[in-house]
């Protein structure tokens, strides 16, 4: 083994050399890996033996919301959606003893493509090419929830009764475990959300944290999606969840959960109302309580912020750019309240 192999912060690139290689049947060469993207869901690298690459992820350190971050979860949704149009990675391995590096973590091959994270990125590209990259992220969330959940073998994979209320209590509960401070307009937002609970709806496979960013696009045309990534979320439940969540991430206020101008936020990209519409053109939902999931996203959103600002408070997250991560929170929760009233109004 060479001994100048690199080591990211959280990867035992040593460990996993001997993993692969066991459940590979041997490497090419001695690892090497990058860190692709780290702390504010599952840290990601890109690890090569200089002819194969492969995506590594495992959970953040120190997460203090171990069910957002199951990787047996994500790697179970993208084996089975290898039986499916959806796009995804193609899985090679799982291992859930902690005994090799110290944590679960999952293994996917590479795929090759261009990721928008920021609107400098995308305004490289063209009006028409960033109104069609947005449709089209559309298209994929819908291809996703008409997905037979069933016949890919995920029946079971989440308990999709009960699904939305669960959703308002689960994140009432993380709050509870990451909050830093008070903020009685969240109180609020909870109180409303769970008030207005809508009836049982559909059941999908959802992905929970779908945005332009979490998706790998095809370099000579944005409109075409080669990956959908970051499944750490998923689960089975009411897919108007999924896109009032993917609304959400529209607002300004998720900005310094980025680090500051995230691509979801563009003004260039398709309104609110132009990929709802175009979700329910693709679906046929009925979309007359989307007020509720857009709420609701933004609940989630403004959750997940604070507990990254709360890692790095404590020196826990990796890589940079979560300083202003904190103060996006309070934004969030306005949008929730702001969404609940314009729509509840119509």
């Amino acid at each position: 083994m060479s001994a100048a192999v690199e080591t990211p912060m959280g990867l035992d690139v040593e460990a996993l050399e001997v993993f692969l290689g066991k459940e590979l049947g041997g490497l090419h060469g001695p690892l090497r890996a990058d860190l692709l993207h780290g702390g504010r869901s599952n840290l990601t690298y890109r690890v090569t033996d200089g002819e194969l690459d492969w995506v590594v992820r495992r959970p953040p350190l120190g997460g203090l919301t171990p069910s957002a971050h199951d990787m047996g979860r994500e790697y179970r949704v993208v084996e089975a959606l290898q039986r499916s149009d959806v796009p995804v990675a193609r899985t090679v391995a799982l291992c859930e003893d902690t005994k090799v590096m110290g944590v679960p973590f999952s293994v996917v091959e590479y795929v090759p493509g261009r990721v928008i994270r920021k609107q400098s990125q995308l305004h490289g590209l063209s009006l028409d090419q960033i109104v069609r990259c947005g449709k089209a992220l559309i298209d994929a969330l819908a291809q996703l929830h008409q997905v037979p959940y069933r016949s890919v073998g995920l029946l079971g994979f989440g308990r999709p009764e009960g699904y939305v209320s669960r959703q308002v209590q689960r994140w009432r509960s993380q709050w509870e475990a990451v909050s830093t401070r008070t903020l009685p307009d969240l109180d609020r937002l909870h109180e409303r959300l769970a008030a207005t609970v809508p009836a049982e709806g559909d059941t999908a496979i959802v992905h929970g944290d779908h945005r332009i960013d979490n998706a790998i696009l095809d370099p000579a045309d944005p409109a075409r999606i080669r990956a959908l990534v970051d499944w750490e979320m998923s689960t089975l439940g009411d897919p108007l969840a999924d896109l009032g969540l993917h609304l959400a991430y529209r607002d300004s206020a998720f900005d310094p959960v980025l680090g500051g101008s995230a691509a979801s936020t563009s003004h260039k990209l398709p309104s609110v109302d132009e990929l709802a519409d175009h979700y329910a053109l693709v679906t046929g939902q009925d979309l007359s309580r989307l007020g509720f999931y857009l709420g609701l996203g933004y609940f989630k959103i403004a959750v997940i912020a604070e507990g990254i600002h709360a890692r790095h408070q404590q020196g826990l997250t990796v890589g940079d750019g979560f300083e202003t991560v904190g103060l996006a929170v309070p934004r969030l929760v306005a949008g929730g309240l702001r969404a609940l009233n314009g729509r509840e109004s119509r």
